[in-house]
């Protein structure tokens, strides 16, 4: 995946969740520390979309409006008139004072995801490999719970608290969770057999 792709589904999971972890980032879109950096340089120095919160949390603050943003400018194919520097610019201030967010009442559905006799796992496996093997098994997850509109809240060793119902509200919010844990079990080609 290109650099802009990968800066449009950024752009595009900040739109929809208000606010996203470094590390969450970092595990859905398989991102080292020097293109991660390059990602928060473009939307919060860069394009102004986003802003830092206390160096683990990238929080939207572009207007959401149905339009998805685009990563870079289009190309004009028209030239442009050449620039004088010797025009005064005009700026429209910015306002200092933080937005408030409105409060609202929602039902919120809380699902906990945890990996089955992981002890006894991880006394079979050496620690590389059971690290690689949590971490195809969060990144499978991760896919999961986002196609149903999930918000991974908390990765805990081989276990996942996840919400549905935040940021955004969806009328079946239970349906989609149990959706989401059927998914996770077929991805994950775990059979299920009732006694």
């Amino acid at each position: 995946m290109t650099f802009d792709e990968i800066l449009e589904q950024v752009i595009t999971l900040l739109q929809r969740q208000g606010r996203v972890s470094y590390r969450a980032l970092k595990r859905r879109f398989d991102l080292d520390e020097d293109y991660l950096e390059d990602v928060k340089v473009e939307l919060i120095k860069a394009q102004h979309l986003a802003r830092d919160e206390d160096g683990e949390i990238l929080v939207w603050v572009g207007e959401s409006g149905g339009v998805p943003l685009s990563a870079s400018p289009p190309i004009q194919a028209e030239q442009q008139a050449p620039v004088q520097y010797d025009q005064p610019t005009q700026s429209v201030p910015l306002s200092a004072e933080p937005r408030i967010p409105e409060a609202e009442r929602r039902q919120l559905t809380v699902m906990f995801i945890d990996l089955v006799e992981s002890t006894s796992i991880s006394a079979q496996l050496d620690p590389e490999d059971l690290r690689e093997v949590i971490q195809a098994y969060q990144r499978v997850c991760s896919e999961v719970i986002t196609r149903f509109d999930g918000h991974i809240a908390q990765l805990l060793g081989d276990g996942l608290v996840v919400y549905f119902g935040y940021p955004q509200a969806h009328e079946d919010d239970a349906h989609r969770a149990v959706r989401t844990g059927l998914g996770i079990l077929d991805s994950l080609g775990i059979f299920i057999f009732c006694v």
